[in-house]
């Protein structure tokens, strides 16, 4: 049986990872898909959990070998991806995925799978709100964080292009918001 999908899409920093985890948390049939990406592995990050780490080559390859769902390159010479293989291995779970992805990818999954996947947009309260919280990280250097910036400031014109717009300024109204209309689409 193929599940629904999930796709939950934001500007670094916006709270999307936090909200994903607080779903996965509550027992209702998801199981996260496990992005890849060439970028080097963050302290505490596993493989295979938090991300597939790949080389540079070997994520290249998988793109010639049209191994992904979707795949971009986010920032300069970073690339992210959804395997193929993770949809299939959770779906032969009999559970349904979740996506913790970038807008552009999350938009292009939504593209592939237009009926069974509900696209989800995690609005900042606004930009100095965001760069704070990515700075309270301590994960990135400040060239990073006005990246980051920059990029969302791009990011937040997509959010009309989504099924669903939360505003998460109150994380527990946030997940709440999105655990209903999670459930809702499971039982259409």
């Amino acid at each position: 049986m193929e599940g629904k999908l999930f796709i939950f899409s934001a500007p670094s920093g916006s709270g999307k990872t936090t909200i994903v985890k607080k779903l996965l948390d509550n027992n209702i049939g998801l199981e996260f898909s496990v992005s890849a990406t060439n970028r080097p592995k963050r302290k505490n990050e596993i493989h295979g959990k938090d991300y597939y780490f790949l080389s540079t080559d070997d994520f290249n390859q998988k793109i010639e070998k049209d191994e992904f769902v979707e795949w971009e390159e986010v920032y300069n010479n970073r690339f992210y991806g959804t395997l193929k293989s993770e949809l299939q291995r959770i779906w032969k779970e009999g559970k349904h995925v979740v996506f913790d992805v970038d807008v552009v990818g999350g938009l292009n999954i939504k593209k592939k799978y237009p009926q069974k996947a509900l696209s989800i947009f995690v609005m900042p309260p606004n930009i100095k709100v965001l760069e704070q919280r990515l700075r309270n990280r301590s994960t990135d250097s400040n060239e990073d964080i006005e990246t980051r910036v920059a990029k969302a400031k791009k990011e937040l014109e997509f959010a009309n292009r989504f099924d669903l717009t939360i505003l998460n300024d109150d994380l527990n109204q946030a997940v709440n918001e999105a655990k209903k209309a999670v459930i809702s689409f499971i039982n259409q």
